[in-house]
């Protein structure tokens, strides 16, 4: 990235979660993708490997707990201010299962001063297994220095 550098809040969004992802050994060794990001929102995805079944022959919800939970801290970190999870929530409706490409989405509820809200909601194609929330905190610093939005 230039110094003193100008985006949109679109490429701002798509740099943060570049710089992000360069550093995140645990959502690329769980195999999971990005599919969308934008200001206060992102789309990942993880196919269920045999892996990530637990005794019960269905996705454990610990994997799909930490996809939510990198979904939503992708979708947190788009407005170039460091921010980790102060707490969050999930509630397992329906299983997900071997094969299966869960997708999550994630989507800005609340943003205001070091806190933030995000609802993530993960699918297996038409069905929403799990629903998330997660509050954010900022931490100080910027994924990209030297950079303003247009």
């Amino acid at each position: 990235m230039n110094a003193n550098a100008t985006l949109s809040p679109d490429d701002l969004a798509r740099a943060c979660a570049d710089a992000m992802w360069k550093e995140d050994d645990a959502s690329k060794g769980l195999g999971m993708t990005i599919v969308e990001i934008g200001p206060g929102r992102a789309t990942l995805s993880m196919t269920v490997r045999p892996e990530m079944v637990n005794g019960q022959r269905i996705a454990h919800g610990g994997f799909i707990f930490t996809l939510a939970d990198s979904t939503f801290a992708f979708a947190c970190n788009t407005h170039n201010e460091r921010a980790v999870a102060a707490q969050c929530h999930v509630t397992f409706i329906r299983p997900g299962k071997l094969g299966d490409v869960l997708v999550a989405s994630a989507r800005e509820i609340s943003r205001n001063g070091r806190s933030g809200i995000y609802d993530v909601q993960v699918t297996a194609g038409d069905a929403v297994i799990a629903e998330f929330r997660g509050h954010s905190r900022t931490i100080g610093g910027a994924w990209l220095p030297n950079t303003t939005v247009k």
